[in-house]
């Protein structure tokens, strides 16, 4: 009753027929249109699904990972095709991609003007109404109960005066036959966008101090006035968070939403968005992650990895001198592919390393942005996935590198679940990828947690341990983490430290990657006294084919690349020649396929 009512609301008022259409370019943000109808009209009241349920879930539940596995994305075919059109045809080769449309066959040839093949499959197609594309705010988010059984959704008041979007969670719930939890009735009233929101799988919550604001005295919709520790209090029965951690805004983001210049990779690492020295909302930036490191560890008691990617300027300007907000963190992971945003070549190369880097085996695949970025969002805006009904979850903290210690096995634990039980669990490790993995089992060391532990054997000193995790559950469903794996994986080093190594050589090969490689592929050169140096690439032949770099090698570490896409698929040794010996390292070059 209380959307009807909403519904008429706006029908009495005119605004849907005045403001809105399918077709409007509506900002992610309030436009100027929606800012002036809300300071000058009554507060309707809030928002909410059709048919949500409007009371807690009856068990615990658990927030999904963002790098978990999927059945399905949505999206909904709007304006900027060109760059949905990008994420249907890439995303449909990882799991179903649902199109919220207005017309079956309409959008059906668009997707093929735009060279998708819909009709190979894992392309569906919904037809309900909706005012924008920012999906990632208004759509529902996929939630386990029991932490393992059963999937649901979860759908919070959507901060924005736009009914027809507010419709799409109840769409996608019948769609896929799932309950749609909605924090819509007092005393569990909830305003939260899904773009100010990440969550580590395992009771963390990341998100700027909008929600506060949102949800607070003199919020936008009337709603109930809520504390921290109310806030905190909904988020824990609907969402199943344990800890939420909550950043100070920054000046100059627009929104306010994390997703614009944060992103968690895995329950231990944060990929933050840098921005130049005086550049304003760099220090607020530092700030937060300072705050975070001094404040919290990982769910597994280990400090945060922090990894910084640049924000790349439009015109040499960012959003403090005018222009629009540019950022690689507005990403989406989509089981072994991330989706990312990308604008200009001469900063697109530095993204895409970072990310290679510290994804490896995953398929990154970038998709210009430039057209939507100005209205406050980019990929990670426009897409809303929907997890597996039956997770096989594997949650690991990955192993540390070994420096001047070199145990007669290495320690690796993960928390393994499914509905069924878990029947085996693996360890795959190698020190040479091309070699192929060794399995070691493990064995269920804390039945009340789901942990297992297995032991990988001594390695040498000078070792780089490439290893990846299996699972197999009772039911016969097979999971592996990373996901891309063997070709995506965890790795440590067994190493001496530095003033040890200095005795050895004098200069040397770092570990290359990513290897496997398909594009920009990153040679890590690491120099004692900066001598002369030939870093080449050979083919099997030992015939040259190309050389990186010749000349003096600058102290510390230096890094070369090379473009992966250019060589035939095979395997190539990349050498680095001095005067005191010759470095080498295999790569293997695969195909795009």
């Amino acid at each position: 009753m209380k959307k009807i009512l909403y519904l008429l609301f706006f029908l009495s008022t005119g605004f849907i027929s005045v403001t809105f259409s399918q077709n409007d370019s509506l900002p992610r943000g309030l436009s100027t249109w929606e800012q002036a109808w809300l300071l000058n009209n009554p507060k309707p009241e809030a928002p909410g699904a059709p048919d949500g349920i409007t009371t807690p879930p009856p068990v615990p539940v658990r927030a999904m990972a963002e790098w978990e596995e999927m059945q399905a994305i949505v999206v909904t075919w709007t304006l900027y095709k060109p760059i949905l059109a990008q994420i249907v045809k890439t995303a449909r080769e990882q799991c179903r991609v649902i199109v919220i449309c207005s017309n079956i066959a309409a959008c059906q040839n668009e997707l093929s003007s735009y060279g998708v093949n819909w009709q190979a499959g894992n392309v569906e197609f919904k037809v309900a109404p909706f005012n924008s594309i920012w999906i990632r705010d208004y759509g529902a988010n996929p939630v386990y109960l029991g932490g393992v059984d059963s999937l649901a959704l979860v759908d919070w008041i959507y901060n924005r005066p736009r009914p027809k979007d507010d419709t799409i969670p109840s769409v996608v719930g019948n769609y896929f036959g799932l309950p749609v939890y909605s924090t819509t009735v007092a005393p569990y009233d909830l305003a939260h966008p899904g773009g100010n929101n990440f969550s580590d799988g395992m009771g963390t919550n990341f998100s700027s101090k909008l929600i506060l604001e949102e949800n607070g005295p003199g919020n936008m919709w009337g709603m109930s006035e809520h504390s921290e520790e109310g806030v905190d209090s909904i988020m824990r029965r609907f969402y199943g968070i344990a800890r939420y951690v909550k950043f100070d805004v920054l000046p100059f983001d627009g929104i306010h939403h994390i997703d614009m210049h944060m992103k968690l990779l895995n329950e231990e690492t944060l990929l933050i968005g840098e921005y130049p020295e005086g550049v304003v909302d760099r220090d607020q930036i530092e700030a937060n992650i300072q705050y975070l490191l001094a404040n919290f560890t990982t769910p597994f008691g280990t400090p945060y990895k922090v990894v910084r990617i640049p924000m790349p300027p439009e015109g040499g300007k960012y959003p403090s001198q005018g222009a629009p907000l540019r950022t690689y963190v507005n990403s989406f992971i989509v089981n072994k592919t991330v989706l990312l945003p990308t604008y200009e070549q001469q900063y697109d190369t530095v993204a895409l390393r970072i990310w290679q880097e510290n994804m490896p085996g995953y398929n990154i695949v970038g998709i210009p942005c430039n057209d939507i970025i100005s209205l406050g969002g980019a990929i990670h805006c426009i897409v809303k996935e929907v997890g597996v009904n039956d997770p096989l979850l594997i949650q690991h903290r990955q192993v540390q590198d070994y420096v001047d210690s070199n145990p007669s096995a290495y320690e690796v634990t993960a928390w393994v679940r499914h509905k069924s039980g878990i029947a085996s669990a693996e360890v795959y490790y190698t020190t040479d990828p091309f070699a192929g993995y060794q399995p070691v089992p493990m064995t269920l060391t804390d039945p009340v947690n789901n942990l297992w532990t297995g032991w990988i054997p001594q390695q040498p000193y000078g070792s780089t341990v490439y290893y990846y995790l299996h699972a197999k559950a009772n039911s016969g469903k097979q999971q592996v983490r990373p996901q891309p794996a063997p070709d995506g994986y965890f790795d440590f080093d067994i190493r001496l430290s530095v003033g040890v190594d200095e005795t050895l050589e004098t200069a040397r090969l770092e570990r290359i990657f990513p290897n496997p490689a398909r594009a920009l592929t990153c040679v890590p050169v690491y120099s004692i006294s900066g001598e002369d140096a030939v870093l080449e690439i050979v083919d099997c032949f030992g015939r040259r084919v190309e050389t990186i770099f010749s000349g003096k090698l600058p102290v510390g570490e230096s890094k070369y690349f090379f473009q992966a896409a250019e060589r035939a698929p095979g395997v190539y040794f990349v050498t680095l020649k001095t005067s005191r010996g010759v470095h080498t390292q295999a790569v293997l070059v695969a195909g795009r396929g």
